[in-house]
C-alpha cells in the first residue's frame, strides 16, 4: 500500500487516495491519484463519495493507477428514492413522523449495489458515477459525464447519460492488454517497461513479460 500522500514535490493538489481515504467500505488501489484545485483532495470521503451511509454497506472500489479529475462525483444508493412506492417522497427514513418500523429504514431507496472501478481508468472533471456502475479496466470516463450503466474494458464514454464514443484499441490489443494485467506486475517490472507503455508497444510489453515469469 502507497504510504506517501502527495506523488509530487511541492503539489499539494493531487494525492495518492489510498493514503487519505479511512472509511473501511472505500478500496483503493495503489498509486491511484485524485486531483482538486478547487477544494483540499484530502477531504474526498466528505466532496466526493455521496449519500455513502453505513446503513446499505455497500462500497467504493477503486483499482490500481486510476486518475480522477477535480469533482468527480460518486452517487451512492441513498441518491436513489425508491421507484417501487406510488410516491418518491422517503417515507420510511422519516419513520418517527410516520409511525413506521425503523428496521425497514432502507425500503426509502432503490439498492443498486456497489461502484466498482477497474484499474487504470480515468475519470474526467466533474464525472458522477452512480450507484452500482462497473467501470472496467483502461477506460476512460469524460468531463462531466453521468455514468449510469456499466462501461467495458477500454472504452471512452461521455454525455448525460454516457454513452459509448470509442474503444481505446482494437479488439486484438484489448484482450492482450486485459491478460496482461500490468498494473498487478512489481514494480520494478512496471518502471522497465514504461518506455513500452508509453510508446504503445504492446509486442515488446508481451515480450518482456515473458522474461519476468
Amino acid at each position: 500500500m502507497t504510504k506517501k500522500i502527495y506523488p509530487r514535490t511541492g503539489d499539494r493538489q493531487t494525492v495518492y487516495l489510498n493514503a487519505v481515504v479511512n472509511d473501511p467500505q472505500i478500496e483503493i488501489g495503489d498509486y491511484t491519484i485524485y486531483n482538486d484545485f478547487i477544494s483540499d483532495p484530502l477531504l474526498f470521503e466528505k466532496n466526493n463519495v455521496l449519500y455513502h451511509y453505513p446503513v446499505h454497506r455497500e462500497k467504493l472500489v477503486i483499482g490500481k493507477f486510476c486518475s480522477i479529475a477535480c469533482g468527480a462525483k460518486f452517487l451512492f444508493n441513498c441518491a436513489n428514492h425508491t421507484l417501487k412506492s406510488l410516491s418518491s417522497y422517503t417515507f420510511p427514513l422519516f419513520y418517527e413522523e410516520w409511525g413506521l418500523d425503523k428496521a425497514n429504514v432502507t425500503a426509502a431507496w432503490d439498492n443498486k449495489g456497489d461502484i466498482v472501478i477497474g484499474n487504470d481508468v480515468w475519470i474526467g472533471y466533474e464525472a458522477v458515477i452512480m450507484a452500482g456502475v462497473h467501470i472496467g479496466d483502461g477506460a476512460i470516463i469524460g468531463a462531466r459525464a453521468v455514468v449510469t450503466k456499466d462501461v467495458p474494458p477500454y472504452t471512452i464514454v461521455g454525455g448525460t447519460p454516457a454513452k459509448e464514443i470509442r474503444k481505446r484499441f482494437d479488439a486484438d490489443v484489448i484482450a492482450r492488454l486485459l491478460v496482461l494485467q500490468w498494473w498487478d506486475w512489481p514494480v520494478n517490472q512496471i518502471r522497465e517497461c514504461l518506455p513500452h507503455i508509453f510508446q504503445g508497444n504492446i509486442s515488446e510489453l508481451l515480450s518482456l513479460s515473458k522474461k519476468f515469469r
